[in-house]
């Protein structure tokens, strides 16, 4: 079987089975899965569909369309390194369909990967979490780019990413009730780790409806002044020229590090 994107990302996989949009002449598969992990690119993938139907049984599948996600297959649908330990998600945010998509937290079999893209691995239960970080201890270059939720995270997580020595750690501002927790979850970090260079970062959402760019902006140097490195999400991917131009400027590592040390926040 062919699996088969609409695009290539960093986590999409690149082994012989995987093709990127539309088939080569040589592609002669027995069957063809078209992976959608995000709304905008189904129409592509429904042109994509009408091609590769023409040539071998084709289905389409993934996020985008809804689909309520099983067992997590290392390295089919994400590149190795990768991995997803529990669906779901107890937070009802309206900005967010995947406890729409996938229901509550369940928790899944805990599948080696260095990547933990969870969307919220601090719902599971202490068990789970723990069967996580000891998993992680065996792996290269820990990273939780689905985010940690700062309003579950206490001294105990705390401790146990000074033991793993995380490259990446994202938390996440997308509502004005998220900042207080953000700032407990800045002491509780700063008790054992002093110094956060541009492993702890934050994803800020803005662009939504009756969002500023002045506010925004707010929002994301009060990030960068509890020490974290921001980085801007626009809601639904939104068009408007100024809201891309602005997202832009606060999603580029280079000139984020710049912003920092204007700021000359000490703990850096």
């Amino acid at each position: 079987m062919l699996r088969v994107f609409p695009r290539r990302t960093n986590a999409t996989p690149d082994d012989e089975h995987v093709r990127i949009g539309y088939p080569e002449m040589w592609d002669k598969p027995d069957k063809v899965n078209i992976s959608v992990s995000f709304t905008w690119d189904i129409p592509k993938a429904e042109s994509m569909y009408k091609t590769w139907s023409q040539i071998a049984p084709t289905e389409m599948s993934g996020p985008a369309l809804g689909d309520h996600g099983d067992e997590f297959e290392p390295g089919m649908y994400l590149k190795k390194g990768y991995t997803i330990t529990s669906r779901g998600c107890p937070n009802r945010c309206w900005f967010c369909d995947v406890w729409k998509r996938e229901g509550n937290i369940r928790e899944l079999k805990v599948k080696e990967g260095n990547n933990i893209l969870d969307s919220n691995l601090l719902a599971c239960s202490r068990e789970h979490q723990e069967k996580v970080f000891k998993m992680l201890l065996l792996q290269k270059n820990v990273r939780f780019t689905g985010g940690l939720e700062a309003k579950r995270f206490t001294l105990w997580h705390c401790m146990w990413l000074v033991s793993l020595k995380p490259r990446a750690v994202f938390f996440a501002y997308d509502t004005p009730d998220d900042y207080e927790p953000l700032v407990e979850a800045t002491k509780i970090l700063r008790s054992q780790i002093k110094r956060f260079n541009n492993v702890y970062r934050c994803y800020v959402l803005m662009g939504y409806q009756h969002d500023t760019i002045d506010q925004a902006r707010c929002r994301l140097e009060s990030v960068v002044s509890l020490g974290f490195m921001p980085q801007a999400m626009l809601y639904n991917r939104r068009k408007d020229v100024l809201w891309r131009r602005f997202q832009r400027e606060w999603a580029n590592p280079t000139i984020l590090g710049t912003k920092m040390r204007d700021y000359d926040i000490d703990q850096l």
